[in-house]
């Protein structure tokens, strides 16, 4: 199973010469990398402009709406997606979560679209420092992955090639990352859940990916030690030379 490398560059950056600048260093500096499946994900309006020609390189959408048509303002459908050539879409992103209010159940609606558009979706779950505090992560990851797998088939989920990341909120943008010892036990916890709600097969052959303050420093440390297949990347994405550095670590 290749390690996968998301790169999520949020609302960033802000002209279309400085995205096309970054993804065509990115894509020099990987072009011989085949151990990995690498994702961009660039702001919406941006998406129709990136060129991969490389078939270790994917498009990505940072998000999506769980309609496909209709007359919703402002929202972009799967479809949409699709037809610029997304295969992956992030759903239930921290920030998501936080800033639009984003429920389980809203989620669970963006899971549901994005594998009937027959894409893969990567399912962003993760604790507040709050929760952590109370010692409810077990709880708080239990309750984000059940619902949102809700009324999705064992075959749908295994044919979209679901992956989940493990983004604690405490440590995205903080500098201060979850150590290796502790994603190991997350990413166990995870196949636990998910076996529970599906069966072993269907668990195991889910990538687990970290994301919360990853850099090149620390990045080989969940793929070789705590034994994940990938990671999420954010600040650090925006600089090619160390996203660069973080995909040759892992592979």
């Amino acid at each position: 199973m290749k390690s996968l490398i998301v790169a999520n560059w949020k609302m960033n950056p802000q002209t279309l010469g400085e995205t096309k600048q970054l993804f065509n260093l990115v894509k020099r500096g990987v072009r011989n990398i085949k151990k990995a499946e690498i994702v961009i994900c660039p702001p919406f309006v941006f998406l129709s402009n990136i060129q991969y020609p490389i078939s270790n390189i994917k498009l990505g959408a940072q998000n999506v709406f769980w309609e496909k048509k209709g007359a919703y303002t402002g929202e972009v459908s799967p479809i949409m997606l699709k037809g610029l050539g997304c295969q992956y879409v992030i759903v239930g992103h921290s920030e998501r979560r936080r800033y639009f209010e984003e429920t389980d159940e809203i989620i669970n609606k963006k899971l549901k679209v994005i594998i009937e558009t027959k894409m893969s979706p990567i399912l962003c779950i993760g604790e507040t420092q709050k929760q952590r505090d109370r010692g409810e992560t077990d709880k708080i990851l239990k309750r984000q992955i059940e619902k949102a797998l809700e009324d999705i088939s064992k075959l749908k989920t295994q044919n979209s090639k679901l992956s989940i990341a493990y983004e604690p909120i405490w440590a995205i943008g903080t500098g201060n990352p979850c150590d290796v010892e502790e994603a190991q036990k997350i990413g166990l916890l995870i196949r636990k859940i998910v076996s529970k709600i599906y069966n072993q097969t269907i668990s195991k052959n889910i990538r687990l990916l970290y994301g919360g303050s990853v850099n090149s420093k620390n990045a080989a440390g969940y793929i070789k030690e705590a034994g994940l297949q990938g990671l999420l990347v954010g600040g650090a994405s925006l600089k090619a030379k160390g996203f660069i550095e973080i995909v040759k670590k892992v592979i």
